[in-house]
């Protein structure tokens, strides 16, 4: 959550930033429940401050007989401390709520844009492949090789599910592996292997909700939440801690599975396994101080790109624009690799810089030096990459004229030295 100074401060100006955002929030409500509080505050106050004097009053006349009055009224003030204290706490808890539902302020450098449309392009890497022949989607390329199995799929968990066989389980596998080992040990990131379902306080915390309440598969019984990514649970790694300046930056990387509840329009991303309700994804997260926390990112937007790099797959990054950067991030990049034989850009990476909207949420600090007061973090994410794009763009970019598929050099050495796929 944003600070709710900053609120009280410049309303008008947090009103123009969400505007910008195409999105709304409550924010004459957080004022108005704000200046209740502070009221109820006040009002409270000012009855300990007579309780005080009454009881002060009462000890040095040790038991005159004017000192009976006094006790019922010091009993009548105590009376009205405590239901103003409930009426307090449930102000605190109207205003709380609120807060969640404000967005994340943009960047100054965010460039203005109703949708995507107004995306910019910030910069690409790697020639398009020019290939002999008419290159196939992945959805044909997948059951040719008898690596995808879309019928049975569907047949045991419906639509948008699938089957990765033999040498397409095993390339996915390998990808998987490669990929953190490549976060681990060139990039110094520290592995993390985190729950996949989790309590409701870390969606809280990480801005999941109350915003995408919809699109989060709960279990009523045992209050477990799939995550959808691996943000959340490492967001929630050092939520009501101070770390030490020393400490930072703090860089994790997680392979996990991830489940949304995925509602598209009709027609749209229908084949293949673009898009899913399970899918896997190598996550890449950091906790960092305030002022250094954009040369983060346009590290973390690197480390994601250096898998690309590596795969010999061609890429570009896009600065997402106000109106396309969501809910909870302060600014963001798209790491987008080509698929041939879909003829589209792939987005297989968000990198954003949330600065210290999740940690206020979950109180995560730092201290710069001992004694000093805390202050909070601020904290980054970025997927390093997602699958299963980046099976399709290595299935589509590597595809030959006899329809195997070649492992990428990469590749090989998690493949037991399968050079290909045929």
């Amino acid at each position: 959550m944003i600070d709710l100074k900053l609120i009280r401060e410049r309303p008008d100006a947090v009103r123009e930033a969400i505007a910008t955002l195409q999105l709304t929030a409550p924010i004459d409500e957080i004022l108005a429940l704000d200046e209740q509080r502070r009221e109820i505050l006040r009002e409270v106050e000012d009855l300990r401050a007579q309780r005080n004097q009454l009881s002060k009053e009462i000890g040095r006349l040790r038991g005159a007989p004017e000192t009976e009055p006094m006790k019922s009224e010091v009993r009548e003030i105590a009376e009205r401390i405590r239901a103003l204290d409930e009426r307090l706490k449930a102000t605190e808890e109207q205003l709380s709520m609120a807060l969640y539902e404000v967005p994340n302020l943009p960047h100054e450098s965010v460039p203005i844009g109703v949708d995507e449309s107004h995306n910019v392009i910030v910069r690409g890497e790697g020639e398009l492949r020019q290939f002999g022949f008419e290159p196939l989607p992945h959805w044909d390329l997948g059951p040719t090789l008898d690596i995808i199995d879309f019928e049975r799929g569907v047949k045991m968990s419906g639509t948008r599910f699938y089957v990765l066989k033999g040498l397409g389980a095993q390339l996915q596998r390998a990808l998987i592996t490669w990929m953190l080992d490549v976060h681990v040990q060139q990039h110094g990131y520290t592995e993390i292997y985190p729950p996949y379902m989790v309590r409701e306080d870390c969606l809280w915390v990480d801005g999941k909700l109350p915003k995408f309440r919809d699109n989060i598969y709960h279990d009523a019984e045992d209050d477990f939440w799939w995550i959808g990514t691996a943000e959340t649970p490492l967001t929630y790694l050092h939520r009501d801690e101070i770390l030490d300046a020393s400490q930072l930056p703090l860089k994790y990387v997680a392979y996990t599975a991830c489940f949304r509840r995925e509602k598209m329009s009709a027609g749209r991303d229908v084949r293949g396994i673009k898009r899913g309700h399970q899918f896997d994804k190598v996550e890449m997260y950091k906790f960092t101080t305030p002022e250094t926390s954009y040369d983060e990112l346009e590290s973390l937007v690197d480390n994601a790109e250096d898998i690309a790099r590596l795969l010999g797959i061609p890429h570009r990054v896009v600065m997402m624009c106000t109106g396309d950067l969501g809910f909870v991030a302060a600014k963001k990049y798209d790491v987008e690799v080509w698929a041939p034989g879909c003829q589209e850009w792939l987005e297989v990476s968000s990198a954003s810089n949330c600065e210290a909207f999740q940690a206020r949420r979950g109180n995560i600090r730092f201290r710069r030096e001992p004694g000093a007061k805390p202050e909070y973090v601020h904290t980054l994410n970025g997927s390093g990459l997602a699958l299963p794009r980046t099976m399709i763009a290595v299935m589509e970019n590597y595809q030959q004229a006899d329809g195997s598929i070649v492992i990428p050099e990469v590749l090989r050495p998690y493949m037991h030295g399968i050079e290909a796929v045929r």
